[in-house]
């Protein structure tokens, strides 16, 4: 063939199903990473502000003063929250920063797990998706 022409593709949102899936995830993930930054940081203003609102545990290995967790929720929420505005903004550096600070957030629920288990699963699940999301949306124009 003299041609150098591409093979065609089809359309983005076709084919294998998952593309479509990611691009409107990416969305949900901005609004995601928006509520669960909120909620972090009333988790850490919580945390801060009264110390007998979480249940002290007994020994465990990661176990930090209430108001130092307090302390990490509020700062990791703010930045989460910040980081979801600007995923539904477009922001250039929303995707990879998103993908970041979720990784991070799903390591500080796994370590918060023991005070409160069932929101800290929940958290990990919501940051499991927004990786997920963030990582599988080509709508920027990158190759697929």
């Amino acid at each position: 063939m003299s041609s150098a022409t591409a093979p065609n593709r089809p359309e983005r949102g076709t084919g294998s199903g998952g593309s479509a899936w990611a691009a409107g995830g990416t969305m949900f993930a901005g609004v995601l990473m928006l509520v669960n930054g909120v909620l972090g940081i009333l988790e850490g203003i919580a945390g801060i502000a009264k110390d007998d609102v979480y249940e002290r545990i007994g020994d465990y290995v990661y176990k930090f003063n209430l108001t130092t967790w307090g302390w990490i929720h509020l700062v990791l929420g703010i930045l989460v929250a910040i980081t979801g505005y600007g995923i539904l903004k477009g922001a250039e550096w929303g995707r990879a920063a998103g993908v970041a600070l979720a990784a991070i957030a799903i390591v500080a629920q796994f370590l918060w797990l023991p005070y409160t288990p069932v929101w800290a699963l929940i958290s990990i699940a919501i940051g499991v998706f927004v990786i997920w999301a963030l990582c599988n949306d080509r709508s920027d124009g990158a190759p697929s």
